[in-house]
């Protein structure tokens, strides 16, 4: 019977000890949504947090200093009434200087600790942090999550925007061919948030900066859709229904050549005159390359690709070749790409 009783004692206190500090979700603070910066060799953390109020949510801002990221958060849990949970923050802010200096530090905080999921969004802030979260708390009411919905499919994202995770900037710190694009964003006259433009970084710091229309094409040349944004040229206005790229890549005397071939299937929305159908579709293709061209020859200059184009070359490189992608290969890469714009006539209707 001792016996018995002892077995039932340890498992009680086997079962107890799994679940002893765990806390009732009413006593949890779930912010959506952190800012972080450097001030005076310390980290100053924002927090921004809805609170339910009737049958609205209002947000309220709390910050912190310390001397790594926890060491803020703890500091501001102590001063709250409940326990301050990062596993729900949604988008994580981090502001240009800071992203210039390099990201390494805290996204490897973030991957070690878990304590904010490895999903999470993140941006760069290229605004004053206390007046990013003053003004777009004020814009935010009643509703406390616009900054979220912003980055959301299913709400307020555009295809111009770049989406990137945590994980992802940590795969490209420790990658040989893969760099990021970090959106860049800052608080808006008549909006909630501003978009600029895209970071680009290489190793985990900020090395240049791509503007929208730029941004649209590293996510199209990276399979994202571009559905739904319009293009204008001299003679019409389209809008994108579906995208699609193709690559192939060779060595040739020892030099990469990556060939790409960018389909858009587009409907006219807006003519100036009255063009052809091919004087549209020339121009349509003629701006997109030129655009590309651009903005691929600023990526070299940097030296960062994160259109991930030593990616395709796995086949015909080492890896220790691999290892010397950004400085050997790179530079002498020549990206041949072929723009073909398709012109629905009939619109929408045979759209599938």
């Amino acid at each position: 019977m001792r016996v018995l009783s002892s077995l039932i004692a340890v498992c009680i206190v086997l079962f107890l000890s799994g679940c002893w500090d765990n806390r009732d979700i009413n006593h949890r603070v779930l912010p959506v949504v952190m800012g972080v910066t450097m001030k005076e060799n310390e980290y100053l953390i924002y927090l921004q947090i809805p609170v339910p109020s009737g049958n609205t949510t209002k947000t309220k801002i709390v910050t912190g200093a310390g001397k790594t990221i926890n060491h803020a958060v703890d500091k501001i849990s102590a001063n709250l009434e409940d326990h301050v949970d990062l596993l729900h923050v949604k988008v994580i802010l981090v502001d240009t200087k800071y992203a210039q200096k390099g990201l390494d530090d805290i996204i490897a905080d973030f991957m070690r600790g878990r304590d904010v999921s490895t999903k999470t969004l993140i941006a760069i802030c290229d605004d004053d942090m206390d007046h990013f979260f003053t003004s777009a708390t004020q814009s935010m009411e009643p509703k406390g999550t616009a900054l979220y919905d912003f980055f959301e499919k299913n709400a307020g994202w555009n295809p111009q925007i770049a989406l990137t995770r945590v994980w992802e900037v940590y795969r490209s710190i420790h990658s040989y061919t893969r760099d990021v694009a970090i959106p860049v964003i800052r608080s808006g006259k008549t909006t909630v948030v501003q978009h600029i433009g895209a970071a680009v970084v290489k190793n985990g710091k900020m090395v240049a900066q791509i503007n929208p229309d730029e941004t649209l094409l590293f996510n199209a040349f990276n399979g994202e859709s571009t559905q739904g944004k319009i293009e204008v040229s001299n003679h019409a206005s389209v809008l994108i229904i579906s995208n699609a790229i193709t690559n192939k890549s060779l060595m040739v005397n020892s030099m990469p050549i990556l060939k790409s071939n960018l389909k858009l299937k587009v409907v006219i929305l807006e003519t100036k005159g009255n063009p052809t159908t091919e004087t549209i579709k020339q121009e349509l293709e003629d701006v997109v390359k030129q655009r590309f061209d651009q903005m691929f020859a600023k990526l070299q200059k940097s030296g960062a690709d994160i259109l991930g184009t030593g990616q395709y070359f796995r086949s015909e490189l080492s890896r220790a070749e691999l290892k010397n992608w950004r400085t050997k290969y790179y530079s002498e890469l020549k990206l041949e790409l072929q723009v073909d714009a398709i012109i629905e006539n009939t619109g929408f209707l045979n759209m599938k």
